[in-house]
Order: C-alpha cells, then sequence, then structure tokens
C-alpha cells in the first residue's frame, strides 16, 4: 500500500472521528432550548474576587448590586491589589449593607495565589448557595442571578454558566476569541449533558457551599496558579450534581484582550491546567484536539499529493457541514452569528496557535494569575 493510500485511510478515520464529535455536540447542546422558568429566589452570596481592578470594580459592581433579586449579598474579596481597589471596595461597603469586604494580605506561602484569596471569601460568605464572576464582567440582565440559581435543586449543586466576550469590529483577535470561548461551551455544556462534566469557567459558575468544603475547597491542586474554576469542577462534578444555565439573561460578558501576546499569555496559563484532568477527560478532549488537527494536515497533504481530490474534497465539505450545524445552532444560542461562515478559517487558526502554546509551555511554565 502506498503511503497516500494510508494517509487517504487515516483521513476517512479522522474525518468519521470528527463526525460523531460533532453530532454528538449537535444532538445533546446543540438542538437543545434554554430553561426559562425562575424559581423562589434563594439566599445567594456572590463572589468577586479582584487583584488590581479599581476601575472595573467602580464600573460594574452596581450592575450586580442593580440585580432584581430579593436576597444576595457581594462579597468583595480584594486580593493584595496595589492600586485602589481596596478603597473602593469600601467606600462600596460602607454604602450597601449587602456587600462584605475580604481583604487579603501578602502571604508568602499563598502569594499571587487567586484560590488562596477565593477561600477566604467564601468562608466569610453568609449564605449557602455561592455564584462566582470576575471583577471585570457585566451581567447581561438584572435577571443573571435569578437564572443561575434556578439551576439549583435538590439533586443539581452546580451550575455552569456562559461567560461571552464583547464583540470588538474590524478586529480579527477578536472573533478569535469569541470563537475559542463558543467551542469551549459547546464542548463543556455537551458533556456535562452527556453526563461527563469536566469544566466551568470563572466568569459565570455557580456551586453550594458545602460541596467546596467537603472537598477541602481547593486543597488538591493548591500549588497550580490556575484552575480554580476548571480543575475545582473537574474534581467535584459528576452525572448527576450538575445543571447548565445558558439563556440569555444569564450571560456575563468581560472585555477581551486587546493583543495576541496577552491573549496568548491567557491562555498558556488556561492550558497548562487540563493535564491535571481526570483521565477519562484529557483522553476525550485529546482525541477531539488531535483529529482537529489530522483533519486540517491531512486533508491539505492529500490535496497537494492530488490523491483522490474529489474523495478529500467530499470529505472536507461533509465534516464543515456538520460542524457548521453543531457551530450554528450554538453560536445562535450565544448572540454570536457574525462568527459562523468564518469557522473553519477561525478554527485552523486556533488549533495551530494552540499547538504552539502546548510547545511553549512544555518548555516553560506560564506565570500567576496577575
Amino acid at each position: 500500500m502506498t503511503l497516500p493510500s494510508i494517509l487517504f485511510y487515516a483521513f476517512i478515520a479522522v474525518v468519521s472521528i470528527q463526525i460523531i464529535y460533532y453530532l454528538s455536540f449537535l444532538f445533546t447542546f446543540g438542538v437543545k432550548h434554554a430553561e426559562t422558568r425562575l424559581k423562589k429566589h434563594i439566599p445567594i452570596s456572590v463572589i468577586i474576587c479582584a487583584k488590581n481592578e479599581a476601575e472595573n470594580l467602580k464600573k460594574n459592581i452596581p450592575l450586580i448590586l442593580n440585580q432584581a433579586y430579593s436576597d444576595f449579598e457581594i462579597v468583595l474579596v480584594n486580593d493584595s491589589s496595589f492600586d485602589n481597589s481596596l478603597e473602593i471596595m469600601k467606600d462600596f461597603e460602607a454604602k450597601n449593607n449587602n456587600i462584605k469586604l475580604v481583604d487579603v494580605k501578602i502571604n508568602e506561602a499563598f502569594w499571587g495565589n487567586k484560590k488562596y484569596a477565593l477561600t477566604l471569601g467564601i468562608k466569610a460568605s453568609k449564605h449557602d448557595f455561592l455564584v462566582f464572576t470576575d471583577a471585570d464582567c457585566i451581567p447581561n440582565s438584572k435577571h443573571w442571578l435569578a437564572h443561575m440559581s434556578s439551576g439549583f435543586s435538590n439533586q443539581k449543586s452546580i451550575v455552569l454558566g456562559y461567560g461571552a466576550y464583547a464583540k470588538k469590529k474590524f478586529s480579527f483577535l477578536n472573533k478569535l476569541i469569541r470563537f475559542e470561548t463558543v467551542m469551549t461551551a459547546l464542548q463543556y455544556f455537551s458533556y456535562a449533558e452527556m453526563g461527563l462534566p469536566y469544566m466551568g469557567v470563572g466568569r459565570n459558575m455557580a456551586y453550594r457551599k458545602d460541596l467546596f468544603f467537603n472537598n477541602c475547597g481547593f486543597n488538591s491542586h493548591m500549588s497550580i496558579k490556575s484552575g480554580d474554576d476548571d480543575l475545582f469542577i473537574n474534581e467535584v462534578a459528576n452525572t448527576t450534581n450538575t445543571a447548565i444555565c445558558f439563556s440569555k439573561e444569564s450571560f456575563t460578558i468581560s472585555e477581551p484582550k486587546t493583543t495576541l501576546k496577552a491573549w496568548i499569555l491567557q491562555k498558556r496559563r488556561h492550558i497548562s491546567t487540563a493535564n491535571f484532568y481526570k483521565l477519562k477527560h484529557q483522553l476525550l478532549l485529546g482525541v477531539f484536539y488531535i483529529t482537529q488537527l489530522l483533519f486540517w494536515t491531512l486533508g491539505i497533504s492529500l490535496i497537494i499529493l492530488g490523491f483522490s481530490w474529489q474523495w478529500i474534497i467530499a470529505l472536507i465539505s461533509l465534516r464543515l457541514v456538520v460542524q457548521w450545524l453543531s457551530f450554528g445552532f450554538t453560536a445562535k444560542k450565544f448572540e454570536e452569528t457574525d462568527l459562523i461562515i468564518l469557522a473553519p478559517f477561525l478554527e485552523l487558526f486556533l488549533i495551530t496557535t494552540q499547538l504552539s502554546i502546548f510547545i511553549t509551555n512544555l518548555i516553560s511554565k506560564p506565570k500567576h494569575w496577575k
């Protein structure tokens, strides 16, 4: 058998695996409708950990205070900021009786570790149900807390939400960031629906306090700088205790990075935690990424070689149609429809960037969160 023939059969296998993944995503999440029934307001503690976020705190805390929710507190955690974040937090605390301030001093053992600061914030919270977001995030509506809290039940102690990024006109980087965010959400929502929850994003997620303490908090990965969201969820989430919330009113929106260098540094920190996921999640995510990479590598190689090009084009087209359906339904849910037509090009750029990040992380470890 010739080398082109071997590559061709390998390409058929890769396309088949990709189609299985995308059809699984499509039918478990892509065609799913968001739950819009709101439940009775349960007492909620909103935890916001901030390090040098003075301007974002000043701008965004009023939007959270303005939530149409009857019983909630905001726990502001100052993680050893050296700007005037602490003063702004104190001012909010003085003017609002539902704001509690936790001022985390520099600790040599835990310096620069967001998990330590978050742990102190969780301990200081007075309610059993916790909602997490970041200082640079704004709720997409006044009903953000109502929608997120409605995911809790006697069985569900974790609620995974969607953290969007703001749109910027005429920016390819912005489209790339938003594409990566939609693809990540498509996967973690789909896996959760299939009974295999593996991560959430700290920009928008919730869980019960007793789940945190029964797991000894972040103790098993406290030395890892990232992972206060995904590693914790990977540890505690299971088939029965995880709900998803993706109604438009439940989104949070953050300002994206504006330079490629800053975004790559951020992704280096995020990707560094994947090695600590459960093995089954590493395998599922790894096979999906590897077959994505091989789809483009083998497809382009076979076209260049001119081997059965009609079949190659047909297989590429089939996979792209299935991808467009899966990604398209999801992008519509997340109000990211401008990305649909560009999905193949954004995917190609994203997987090559991720490959370079994987290689870079093998050479040197990324720095702490701020």
